[in-house]
């Protein structure tokens, strides 16, 4: 399979990420890829920097007007699409929500981000209701998708849960970067863990891993803080966690990566960790922690 990767940067202007978006679906597209990825709330600066309740108003429905945009270039490239929505589901209610658009542009599936920080400059609470769709892989023409969101990407649980249900490819839309007073060791390791959690997924599982980053810089609309230079960094992990490839911090591109979906198999093979999982002894899991 073949699988693009769009990393980009985001203006206020949202038509102006929007028409982005589709010149790098078309670009994706003509070099034969069948499954393209974007970045996390896509369609607009990561406004979650700030608590801001004139922000609700970019919130749409789903179905809206950016699945049937997503949609219409879906159809017309043949291409199913992994899109990250700021769904609005009722008055007060709103869900960071990650859409899959088949080929022909309908529906496919969605997910809703289950796990939500709240942190400086990452103020998702504020904004976003936990995901109540459960960890449930999306059918499509080009596999069993695993999709989970940004923040997921942290937990094995997640991921495992995923895996579990005959998930094909493990695959998270993404906004992490840096803040700007850590010190550029501190900023690298960061970096660097949120590839190796991830590549652990992809061991753990005998399943490919795809995180599509953000990158840029974007300013605190506040003026507290000198906003966040997104990391970049996106990256496709094969099976065994090797890098298949990977994104500089600080470009724009899009990838297209070949992705051998057979190997999984084999590799499952060789490894067959869900044969020797202990699961009679895995009932303490569901406690917040052990005391």
């Amino acid at each position: 399979m073949k699988v693009a990767l769009i990393q980009m940067s985001c203006t206020p202007n949202v038509e102006f990420n929007l028409q982005k978006l589709a010149k790098g679906i078309a670009q994706a597209a003509q070099r034969g890829a069948e499954l393209v990825v974007l970045q996390e709330l896509h369609n607009t600066p990561y406004f979650c920097q700030t608590e801001n309740t004139d922000i609700f108003d970019l919130a749409e429905p789903i179905p809206g007007p950016s699945t049937d945009f997503f949609g219409t270039l879906a159809r017309q490239f043949g291409v199913v699409i992994v899109t990250s929505l700021f769904e609005r589901r009722a008055a007060g209610l709103y869900h960071n929500t990650a859409v899959v658009i088949e080929k022909d542009g309908s529906i496919a599936g969605k997910y809703r981000k289950m796990h939500i920080p709240d942190d400086p400059a990452y103020y998702e609470k504020f904004y976003f209701t936990p995901g109540d769709l459960g960890f449930e892989p999306i059918d499509t023409s080009v596999g069993r998708l695993g999709v989970q969101v940004c923040w997921d990407q942290w937990y094995p649980e997640g991921a495992r849960l995923m895996a579990l249900r005959g998930a094909d490819l493990l695959i998270y839309p993404t906004a992490i970067g840096y803040e700007s007073s850590d010190a550029p060791e501190e900023q690298a390791r960061q970096r660097e863990a949120w590839i190796t959690v991830q590549r652990g997924h992809a061991v753990a599982n005998g399943l490919p891993v795809i995180a599509v980053n953000r990158t840029g810089h974007e300013p605190d609309p506040s003026g507290q803080t000198r906003g966040i230079q997104f990391w970049g960094s996106s990256f496709v992990a094969g099976p065994q966690g090797e890098f298949l490839f990977r994104a500089d911090t600080d470009e724009e591109v899009v990838a297209i990566v070949d992705i051998n979906l057979e190997r999984s198999e084999n590799v499952r093979r060789w490894w067959p960790f869900l044969r020797d999982r202990r699961i009679e002894e895995f009932a303490p899991l569901t406690k917040r922690y052990l005391d």
